[in-house]
């Protein structure tokens, strides 16, 4: 499994890396750009999110008909060009030029459709997990050297340093291993699936919207809190980020095991949504004391659905529709990471105080998030089969037509049948007696 995912690993890490570098500093950076306006400064923060909101969803399905690998190479070089460009902005609008196609290199999506292609099921929230540490490593070294390389040399810097990863990446981008040549057999009545008539699914690209939302807006105002009431330097706030980081890290492998192996995500979400609340509440006092404790909260909260919601999306549809979902998924958070950026520069460029409301807002979107936490139920547990390819196994599963089968493929690449069905109906070992 690790051998399979590292070069997907190693370009998240770098583009991750690239992107969270100038996270710290950025703010200030486009402050004294020519031509800014808190809200502009808002949209340099959240605007590449807006791009990647728009992008994720085609990516994600040209890579289900063209594939993986070339749909990633293609982002890259977007990627590439976009820090190429914010690195030569001198005001406010090449900046935001820049930041947009940066996030036109939408590979979120791709890149988790490949790693479901390559990792069975029951193995793909470990692989997720791995992924997902590896993503809030790149976050907690960018905190170290952006904030200090930012510093000492300028802003502008870090945008020269993320478009030599992008070039690296792409380089990397053509070890990504082959996915396997998939054939799909379906029931009559399971061809098609609208994604959104399923509450479940629509539950998760909500929570995605939700999360990353907060985490923009979180990352627009503490800040401020910090910095304008001369609690700490802007050289310093990495030595807050970094053990919040960390810390945030140990909530992942609970959240796996409970949500992935006991098959109780909803636990997991109820725990993370009533959290948000709570760091919600303490954001909104205002106080440089209580919001590095909201913070530390925060990354609890965040990282422990961060590894489960792609990875439950990818087992609720079919095999052939998984860069779909995840594009979907994907432009959800990206969406949310915009309007949560600019939402909170405009309230900020109308009152240069209103952090105070700006958690109150925060309270609100919690709230409900968790409201809706405690009404959705635990997806039907599915299990996966996997068969040596044979004439007669595919003529079995042909003709019996089995009702609690939800669907099965033939991988032609590794000689398998992949049966996926209903855990609460059949056992794998009663299911296997057939065959």
């Amino acid at each position: 499994m690790f051998k399979k995912i590292l070069p997907l690993n190693l370009i998240l890490f770098l583009r991750f890396f690239g992107l969270f570098l100038v996270l710290p500093l950025i703010s200030f950076y486009a402050y004294n750009l020519e031509g800014s306006t808190p809200l502009l400064v808002g949209v340099v923060i959240g605007g590449y999110a807006l791009t990647q909101a728009i992008f994720q969803i085609p990516f994600g399905i040209l890579s289900d008909k063209f594939g993986r690998r070339n749909l990633i190479v293609f982002g890259l070089i977007l990627f590439l060009v976009g820090s190429i460009i914010s690195y030569l902005a001198t005001d406010i609008y090449t900046l935001i030029a820049g930041r947009l196609l940066q996030g036109a290199g939408a590979i979120g999506s791709v890149i988790s459709a490949t790693v479901s292609d390559l990792i069975q099921e029951e193995k793909r929230g470990k692989a997720m997990a791995i992924i997902g540490g590896s993503i809030a490593m790149s976050f907690a070294l960018a905190m170290i050297f952006g904030s200090t390389i930012g510093a000492y040399y300028g802003v502008d810097i870090l945008f020269l340093i993320t478009s030599v990863l992008a070039f690296i990446s792409i380089f990397v981008a053509f070890k990504i291993p082959e996915t396997g040549k998939i054939e799909f057999k379906y029931r009559k009545d399971g061809a098609k699936h609208n994604l959104f008539s399923d509450k479940t699914i629509v539950y998760f690209f909500f929570s995605s919207l939700l999360q990353k939302g907060i985490m923009s807006i979180i990352f627009m105002i503490i800040p401020i809190i910090l910095l304008q009431n001369g609690y700490m330097e802007k050289t310093d706030i990495w030595q807050l980020y970094v053990p919040a980081m960390f810390v945030g890290l140990l909530a992942m492998g609970p959240a796996v095991i409970l949500g992935e192996k006991k098959g109780k995500p909803k636990t997991v979400f109820v725990a993370s949504s009533f959290l948000f609340i709570i760091v919600s509440v303490l954001i909104s006092l205002n106080d440089p004391q209580m919001t590095i404790v909201a913070l530390f909260l925060f990354f609890i909260a965040f990282n422990l659905i961060e590894p489960l919601i792609q990875s439950m999306v990818s087992k609720l549809v079919k095999a052939n529709e998984k860069g779909k979902v995840l594009g979907y998924t994907n432009s959800f958070a990206y969406f949310g990471t915009f309007l949560g950026g600019t939402g909170a520069g405009l309230l900020l460029n109308i009152d240069a105080n209103s952090t105070e409301t700006l958690g109150y807002i925060l309270v609100v979107l919690s709230v409900i998030w968790f409201v809706w936490s405690l009404i959705i139920e635990n997806p039907t547990p599915k299990g996966n089969l996997y068969l040596e390819y044979s004439d007669e196994v595919e003529q079995k599963l042909e003709k019996a037509n089995f009702e609690f089968i939800d669907e099965w493929y033939i991988n032609r690449t590794e000689n398998l049948i992949i049966v996926k069905f209903d855990k609460t109906k059949y056992s794998e070992d009663e299911l296997q007696k057939h065959f």
